[in-house]
C-alpha cells in the first residue's frame, strides 16, 4: 500500500484510495483493495462513458504501480458543499446522483456511495468526483447507497420545499446527512400522504430504527431486481424534478430597487470592467454579488468568476442565468460574508471554509459593490477588521464606498436609533485612513450623481 505524503485533509473515509497533492497537483491513489474495480471501469470503457456523458469528472492515469495507481483528475477550480448550493443548485445535484446510478446499472455497476459531499458545481453544472465510488453490480442487489442518498438529498430538500433555504444548510451540522428518524418527525403531516415521502422517509425511518439499534437485522438479505430498482430512480427523480419552494427573500430583486439611475449603473459597470482589464486579473471573485450583475460583466474577460450572496434566492436567479446562458466560468454560491462556511469535520479541515478554498485558489481580484455600509452599519464591523478581511483573500480589491449622504445609509444609520452616535466613525475620511494601512490606491472615481466613489486598491 503506498504512503501518502501530503494526504488531503477530507480524504481518509474510503479504503479504495486517497487524495493528495505533489507540487500542488491534486491526484487520487487507487489502493490494491479497489484495482479489480477500476481495471474492469478502465478496461470496459466505462470510466470514459461517464466523462463524455457528463456524469464524472474527468481523470488521467499518470501511474501503475504493484502497490498503487495514481490518477490526475481534471481540476475543479472552487470545490463546493451542499449547505453553499441554492435550492435548484441542490436539486440539480440530486438529479445528477439519481441519473448517475441509473446510468451505472444500466451498465452493469453501482454506486457505492451518494454522500453530496462527492458532487459539486464545474463548468456551470453538477458533476460527481469520486472516481472510486464505483462498483459491480450484482443482480438482486439492493443499492447500498440508497440510505445515504436519502439523508443528504431528499430529506433536505423536502424540508427546504416546506421550511424554507435554511434547511439546506442542514449538512453543517449532519457532516454524514440527516437522520432518517429525525427527518420523518420534520416531515408536515400532511406530506405523509405522498407516496414518495412515505415509502423513501418515513416507511424507510421505521425500517432503520427497527433494523439498526441491534442485530435484529444482522444477516438480513433483501433482494430487488433492477427494473424495480430503476422504477424507484425514476420516481424520486421525477418528484425531485418537480419540487420547489416559495419563500420571499430581502435581496433578491436587489438591483430593481437601486438608489441610483441607468447612466450611473452602466457607469459603474464600465469602471468595473475598465479596473479588471487594467490589472489583468483572470481570477475574480465578487463577494456580496446578488444574481451576479456585476460578476457577469467580466464573463467574457476572465477566467474564473466566483459570486457568493447571502440571499438564496438571488443565488438561484444567478444560477439560471448560468444555465440558460452557458456561463461556464461562473460559480454561484450561498455564503454569508459575516458568517461564512467554516471548516466542519474531523479536525474541522474535513470540510475547508470558504474564505479558505478562496486563498487556496489564488484569486486575483474581490469585487465588494455596495457592500461595505451592509457589513459596517449592519454588522457593526470596523474598518480596519473588513480591510485585514479583503486584504487577506486577494491582492487587489474594487470597492464601492457610499459616503453618509446616500439613502441606505442614512436608513441603516436611522435604524440604529439610540446608538446612531455610535457610527459616527462612518464616513469617507475614517475609510480611507483604515483601508490605506493595507493596500495602496490604485485609482479612485465617484459614481456620476450618486452619493458613492469606487476604489481600486492594490495590497501593500
Amino acid at each position: 500500500m503506498q504512503t501518502i505524503i501530503n494526504r488531503h485533509a477530507s480524504s481518509f473515509r474510503d479504503p479504495s484510495g486517497n487524495i493528495f497533492t505533489d507540487n500542488g497537483v491534486l491526484l487520487r491513489s487507487v489502493n490494491p483493495i479497489y484495482f479489480e474495480q477500476y481495471n474492469a471501469l478502465n478496461n470496459s470503457g466505462f470510466y470514459k462513458k461517464l466523462f463524455d456523458n457528463g456524469l464524472l469528472i474527468p481523470h488521467e492515469e499518470v501511474a501503475n504501480e504493484q502497490s498503487h495507481i495514481t490518477i490526475k483528475p481534471e481540476k475543479i477550480a472552487v470545490f463546493s458543499y451542499p449547505y453553499e448550493w441554492s435550492f435548484s443548485q441542490y436539486k440539480h445535484a440530486a438529479l445528477h446522483t439519481l441519473k448517475l446510478q441509473k446510468y451505472c446499472l444500466q451498465n452493469g455497476y453501482t454506486l457505492k456511495d451518494a454522500t453530496a459531499f462527492n458532487v459539486t458545481f464545474h463548468k456551470g453544472s453538477p458533476v460527481f468526483v469520486d472516481s472510486l465510488s464505483f462498483d459491480k453490480y450484482s443482480e438482486g442487489e439492493p443499492w447500498r447507497a440508497y440510505k445515504q442518498f436519502v439523508m443528504h438529498f431528499l430529506a433536505p430538500l423536502v424540508l427546504a420545499k416546506y421550511y424554507g433555504n435554511d434547511m439546506l444548510k442542514l449538512l453543517l451540522q449532519y457532516i454524514d446527512g440527516i437522520p432518517l428518524q429525525k427527518a420523518s418527525k420534520l416531515l408536515p403531516f400532511s406530506a405523509k400522504f405522498s407516496p414518495v415521502l412515505y415509502t423513501n422517509i418515513v416507511l424507510a425511518a421505521k425500517y432503520d430504527a427497527k433494523y439498526s439499534s441491534d442485530d435484529k437485522g444482522a444477516g438480513k438479505q433483501v433482494t430487488i431486481s433492477k427494473q424495480a430498482q430503476i422504477r424507484i430512480l425514476d420516481s424520486l427523480y421525477n418528484y425531485i424534478k418537480d419540487l420547489s419552494l416559495n419563500e420571499k427573500t430581502e435581496w433578491k430583486n436587489y438591483y430593481s430597487i437601486t438608489n441610483y439611475d441607468a447612466a450611473a449603473f452602466d457607469f459603474k459597470k464600465q469602471l468595473v470592467s475598465q479596473w479588471q482589464s487594467q490589472i489583468n486579473a483572470q481570477k475574480v471573485v465578487d463577494l456580496g454579488g446578488n444574481d451576479g450583475t456585476f460578476g457577469r460583466v467580466l464573463k467574457d474577460s476572465a477566467a474564473e468568476i466566483l459570486v457568493t450572496d447571502i440571499d438564496p434566492n438571488a443565488v438561484n436567479q444567478n444560477y439560471s442565468q448560468v444555465l440558460s446562458n452557458k456561463e461556464k466560468n461562473i460559480l454561484p454560491l450561498v455564503s454569508d460574508l459575516l458568517n461564512p462556511s467554516p471548516g466542519i469535520g474531523f479536525n474541522n479541515k474535513e470540510r475547508l471554509p470558504l474564505q479558505q478554498r478562496i486563498k487556496d485558489n489564488n484569486f486575483d481580484l474581490s469585487l465588494a459593490l455596495a457592500l461595505i455600509h451592509h457589513i459596517s452599519l449592519t454588522g457593526n464591523v470596523p474598518f480596519e477588521m473588513s480591510a485585514q478581511m479583503f486584504a487577506s483573500l486577494t491582492p487587489y480589491l474594487i470597492i464601492e464606498f457610499p459616503d453618509r449622504e446616500d439613502s441606505w445609509v442614512s436608513f441603516l444609520l436611522k435604524s440604529k436609533r439610540e446608538f446612531a452616535g455610535h457610527f459616527d466613525y462612518y464616513n469617507k475620511a475614517n475609510f480611507e485612513k483604515a483601508y490605506t494601512d493595507v493596500y495602496d490606491v490604485v485609482a479612485q472615481q465617484e459614481i456620476p450623481n450618486t452619493h458613492r466613489t469606487m476604489y481600486l486598491l492594490k495590497r501593500k
